[in-house]
């Protein structure tokens, strides 16, 4: 999935919890969660992490969030 298709499919996710993952999530900072229904299914949650690339989390450590739309545009172009 090419960057843009992303930007207009994810939604934005809260990190609430990193146990073991510090390196790669930063807590109360804001993720790009992409579209995964198999991920879901098994109570996962697919993030844009520090890495830039995505990866599988447990979809507790995240709370989705809504934000104004010039808001949320500019939190998707700065990732």
């Amino acid at each position: 999935m090419t960057k843009s298709a992303r930007r207009k499919t994810s939604r934005l996710v809260l990190c609430l919890h990193n146990d073991d993952y510090e390196t790669s999530l930063e807590l109360r900072k804001i993720y790009q969660a992409v579209p995964d229904r198999e991920a879901e299914a098994h109570e996962q949650i697919r993030v844009i992490d520090e890495s830039g690339d995505d990866y599988l989390y447990p979809a507790s450590f995240f709370t989705p969030i809504e934000l104004p739309r010039s808001v949320r545009e500019a939190v998707l172009a700065a990732v």
